[in-house]
This record gives C-alpha cells, structure tokens and sequence, in this order.
C-alpha cells in the first residue's frame, strides 16, 4: 500500500531525486534497472496472465508446490504449496521468500512469518510464527526488494512493486538511498544476488545469517 501516492507527473522528478542520494554506483545501476516510468502500472489482459505464467514457472523452477485457489482461502504457502490465485508480483514475492527463509521455517506456513496481507487464515498462520519482530521486518524488506529485481529481469512493471512497496517513501533523503543499498547488499552477500546485482536461484542453505 502507498504511503504517498505519487502522480505520472511527479514520477520521473521523485525517481531522479532518489538516485541522485545512490552512492555506490553498483546501487544506481541496479535502481536503474527498476526505475522506467512505463512500468508504474500493473500489466492487465493477456500481459497479465503471460506475467502470471512466468511467476508460476519461476515458483516450479524453486521446487515449490503449486495449488489453485486464492490464498484468502487460507494460506499463501502452506509449508509446502504456493497457492496461485492471485497476481505475477505476489506470486514472485512468496517465491523470493521462500530462497530467503532458512532451512528451519522454510516448510512452515507462510515460512514462519505470521500472516501475510494475503493470508485468510490468519489465526493458523500467526501460531506457526517463529520469527521475531526484527527478523521479520529484516527479510521481508529482503523478500520485497529480490522479488522486485526478478520482476525486472522478466521485463515485468517492477516500478509499480516498488512504488507499492514503498521503496520511494522519503526519496532524496539520505536514509531511503542508505536503506536501499543497505537490503541489496545483504542479498548479494546471501548469493541471491550476483556480483551484477540481477537475482539467482539460490536458497538460503543454514539458518545462521
């Protein structure tokens, strides 16, 4: 959900402002890759099944279980299956949640996180957390953020996610540059990123950090 909507006229300022803050070139390289203001809209039509197909393949190519139906029907994963009906950003969300949660809550419900915003049973999913607060908050800004990097490497509207996600809140302040910079670092030293900073097939292997 955006704190601060943003208007098609705006865009283009507010993504300057945020790269011009990007000290590490690396870092403005990769924002680069995210920040074209055609993709600020969600696909709709027969590009927003193309996208949907290729989340689904991406999830499949994971080893991830697959089952229809909505996830307000009780979990976006259930330990073992993704439940595909929703939308391409969702669905590549979960599965960059799944290479970021450890060996130990991998096969958990919705990966021992508590319920997400799609989770219906929300009661089951929050009694099988076992994560605390800043463990949360740490790989769902990681999740967020590979899940909008394999958005961009499908050619799919990662502007849109990243505004969605919030990404550009406080734009051109120092701190949402550092931030940015600060989870794609992470992702890399965790492999889920390579030295190009574009997103691999990687699973987190321990549970250690």
């Amino acid at each position: 959900m955006i704190l601060t909507p943003v208007s098609p006229t705006a865009l283009p300022a507010l993504l300057d402002r945020f790269a011009a803050t990007l000290e590490d070139a690396a870092a403005r390289r990769a924002f680069a890759r995210l920040a074209h203001a055609d993709d600020a809209e969600r696909a709709a039509g027969a590009r927003a099944a193309a996208h949907r197909r290729t989340a689904l393949e991406l999830a499949a190519r994971h080893g991830m279980g697959l089952r229809e139906g909505s996830p307000a029907l009780d979990f976006s994963w259930d330990g073992n299956s993704l439940r595909t009906g929703t939308e391409a950003y969702v669905l590549i969300h979960e599965v960059a949640h799944f290479q970021i949660a450890p060996p130990s809550r991998r096969h958990l419900i919705d990966f021992g996180l508590g319920a997400g915003p799609e989770t219906g049973d929300r009661e089951a999913a929050d009694r099988a957390a076992a994560a605390d607060e800043a463990t949360r908050e740490d790989e769902e800004a990681m999740a967020s953020l590979l899940g909008i990097l394999w958005e961009a490497e499908f050619g799919q509207p990662a502007l849109a996610s990243l505004l969605d996600q919030n990404w550009l809140e406080g734009a051109g302040r120092p701190g949402a540059a550092r931030h940015f910079a600060a989870v794609l670092e992470r992702l890399r030293a965790g492999g889920f990123l390579d030295a190009a900073l574009r997103p691999t097939c990687h699973l987190r292997r321990a549970d250690a950090a």
